[in-house]
């Protein structure tokens, strides 16, 4: 089982390491939130609803859902629309693949192409999302998929600090967000 270090939080990094559900929902919160938020946010569903399961999860009322992610502190900066993406997320998750996340990359072995193209098939993951999952997936959680490193384009590169797939302490935390810092101010001409 990997040990992932992403939150700071070692209940929280504890549910992403043995849970492959937290991990991709965790992936799908990434945005608009500073990481270790967004990751963090399985865990805080988890405790509020007392478990951690997709079909659960699909089920529940969207109105009480999104209550969920609003509670303080809030799963998100964006509690109503990020419940309603986990929603959808996990109603894909029953209907495709029987509720069980792993089966995204563990199902009739596929490679690397493959993992990224059922992941770009959920809700709430483009071609970017999926990327640096199928980076995490193959740097930290233990997929050894063939071309995985290529499906995953500069994210699977050895030694980079461009995502969430570099995080392994509070060193590598901080290399990333300089990375995004830097990209950002290029993106932005200054």
């Amino acid at each position: 089982m990997p040990e992932l270090h992403i939150t700071g939080d070692a209940d929280a990094d504890r549910l992403l390491s043995e849970e492959p559900l937290a991990l991709l929902v965790g992936m799908l919160l990434d945005q608009q939130v500073p990481m270790e938020t967004a990751f963090a946010g399985p865990a805080k569903i988890k405790a509020r609803l007392g478990a951690f399961d997709a079909a659960a999860i699909a089920r529940a009322d969207p109105e009480k859902f999104a209550e969920v992610f609003k509670q303080t502190p809030a799963v998100h900066r964006f509690p109503g629309s990020m419940a309603e993406r986990t929603l959808a997320l996990c109603a894909a998750l029953v209907a495709d693949w029987g509720g069980d996340a792993e089966r995204i990359w563990t199902d009739g072995e596929p490679d690397g192409a493959t993992v990224l193209a059922r992941l770009k098939a959920l809700p709430g993951f483009g071609e970017q999302k999926a990327k640096i999952f199928v980076a995490l997936l193959g740097k930290q959680y233990g997929l050894t998929a063939p071309g995985w490193q290529s499906a995953s384009g500069s994210y699977g590169e050895t030694g980079s600090y461009r995502s969430v797939a570099d995080i392994v302490d509070a060193s590598s935390l901080t290399k990333v967000r300089e990375f995004k810092k830097a990209a950002k101010a290029a993106a932005k001409g200054t």
